[in-house]
């Protein structure tokens, strides 16, 4: 028997809970670093060589966003339909609509999580914020009696309809949505989700395809493109002087076009700005804030068409020109720019969300 305390009896016992107590605390700190690094420092690159490989450079000018040690990262998967996601700054999260599953999810940008938002968000489509901060949402279809609506969540969660109808007979099935700097509300409303019952539910549509303006002041609703196959993204240019919207139904490619804004806000003559060549399944849009028009990518479908080759984000400068491909192993279907600095490119891709940072920001930064 070791006698090393002098009273005739082992230390052992004692020796173990030190040991057990040092060992403890090692692993408790090793946890909190872990958890440290559970935000959004977690990273899931597509490649780790530097530059990626997945940010094509087209043209030299586009040299100037493509920042030489950013990756292409995938943040969250598990989604049927990603569409329309938004930035939260002072939450630091990102809302994304999984529209097949008819929800909102939310990924964080500090725990790294990604969780429902929303249950039952009546397929839900393009999402943003209005001018104070509050979650703007086309409603694409309908669960039990709501839905094919313009709505608004107000700071307490409650959520209010803004608009269901143009001139009595209800819309098709909202499914892109932005807010210019002077409060107002422009969405376009293609017949998409009115003819599925994997986004949403059959009905008959009441309304010819349109893009509306709305003033959530007054509750005025103005149809202000009335004569384009399938509206469907939409954004403004960074002055706001001009508006661009993507024809999807038109053929043989999808069209963006590119609609003058007079003074008075509403629309003057439109020009083609971008045709989808080799069958491009253009998207939803977003304009940064050197006018360069980023567009969400992939095939449109037609038969013989390589996805792979068409996947992800093509950007155009504001000649039309494409200076930048960013390839994603899946169909884009919308982005948004967003982080602290707003420079960190969020892409919706059917099953997953990805991002990249770029050395732009979107045009509507504050």
């Amino acid at each position: 028997m070791n006698t090393a305390n002098g009273k005739g009896h082992s230390d052992q016992p004692e020796q173990s809970r030190r040991r057990l107590f040092k060992n403890t605390l090692a692993l408790t700190g090793a946890a909190a670093v872990g958890a440290s690094f559970s935000g959004g420092a977690v990273a899931d690159p597509l490649t780790l060589r530097y530059p990626d490989v997945n940010v094509k450079v087209l043209d030299d000018s586009f040299l100037k966003y493509r920042l030489f040690n950013a990756s292409v990262e995938r943040l969250a998967t598990g989604m049927r339909w990603a569409e329309g996601p938004v930035w939260s700054g002072d939450g630091r999260y990102l809302l994304v609509s999984d529209i097949a599953n008819n929800r909102i999810m939310r990924w964080d940008e500090i725990t790294n999580q990604f969780s429902t938002y929303r249950h039952n968000s009546n397929f839900s489509n393009g999402l943003c914020r209005d001018l104070e901060g509050r979650l703007i949402a086309c409603e694409g279809s309908t669960t039990s009696q709501e839905g094919r609506r313009i709505t608004r969540t107000e700071h307490n969660g409650k959520i209010t309809v803004l608009a269901d109808n143009y001139k009595g007979k209800r819309f098709n099935s909202p499914n892109d949505v932005v807010v210019k700097r002077d409060g107002t509300i422009w969405f376009t409303d293609p017949p998409f989700q009115s003819g599925s019952m994997y986004e949403g539910h059959i009905v008959d549509n009441e309304l010819p395809d349109s893009v509306y303006r709305l003033d959530p002041a007054t509750g005025e609703i103005e149809a202000v493109i009335t004569d384009i196959a399938g509206p469907n993204g939409l954004c403004f240019s960074a002055d706001e002087s001009v508006l661009y919207v993507v024809e999807c139904l038109s053929k043989p490619n999808r069209i963006i076009w590119a609609y003058d804004v007079k003074d008075s806000g509403r629309l003057g003559r439109r020009r083609k700005f971008i045709e989808g060549i080799n069958h491009g399944g253009i998207d939803g849009i977003k304009c940064d804030q050197d006018d360069n028009l980023w567009c969400g990518w992939g095939s449109t479908g037609a038969l013989g068409v390589k996805s792979e080759e068409l996947d992800g984000v093509m950007v155009f400068n504001k000649s039309g020109k494409a200076i930048g491909h960013i390839l994603i192993p899946e169909y884009c279907a919308n982005l948004c720019f967003g982080g602290t600095e707003g420079n960190r490119l969020f892409i919706a891709s059917s099953h997953s969300v990805y991002s990249l940072y770029v050395n732009t920001r979107g045009a509507t930064f504050v």
